[in-house]
């Protein structure tokens, strides 16, 4: 999977170079453009990054788009004078195996405002999750397992 990476960089920077506009925008279009051209110039088993990083960017669009929900949640019971806080400690039982994929996931709710990973069972297969807003326990277990925790694996398997 290196060889892809590295060749979608060299030609990135190439494009940059050939281009002469250092703006995001343009490295940004550069490695888009070098990604679909060796997207169908690449074969056999260096195929798996083509399928990767369309996944990667996904979930880091996903993962902006909880960040900025959480914060305007969290942002608006603060400036309001009724605080609806429900706040409580949920056990979110985990598919997550490896002591990475449970890190990850842990410090990907933790950045999230209005969520804090407390500790993981000694087992590994129970995170204790605080949350601000729990006005279901089953439907934020559910946004836990079906938002991050899956998209999380199905990047890192």
């Amino acid at each position: 999977m290196r060889t892809p990476i590295i060749l979608n960089l060299i030609l990135t920077f190439v494009w940059v170079a050939l281009t002469g506009s250092f703006a995001f925008a343009n490295f940004f279009f550069g490695f888009a453009l070098s990604f679909f051209i060796l997207r169908f110039s690449v074969k056999g088993r260096d195929r798996k990054y083509f399928s990767f990083v369309p996944k990667l960017i996904a979930f880091v669009f996903y993962f902006l788009y909880e960040l900025i929900k959480a914060n305007l949640q969290v942002a608006a019971d603060v400036i309001t004078p009724p605080f609806y806080m429900t706040p409580g400690i949920v056990r979110v039982p985990l598919t997550a195996k490896t002591d990475a994929e449970i890190t990850l996931l842990a410090n990907l709710i933790s950045l999230t405002p209005g969520t804090l990973s407390l500790d993981v069972s000694d087992d590994k297969k129970v995170l204790y999750v605080h949350a601000m807003y729990i006005t279901n326990e089953q439907e934020f277990i559910d946004s836990i397992k079906n938002g991050f925790e899956k998209r999380l694996l199905n990047i890192m398997r």
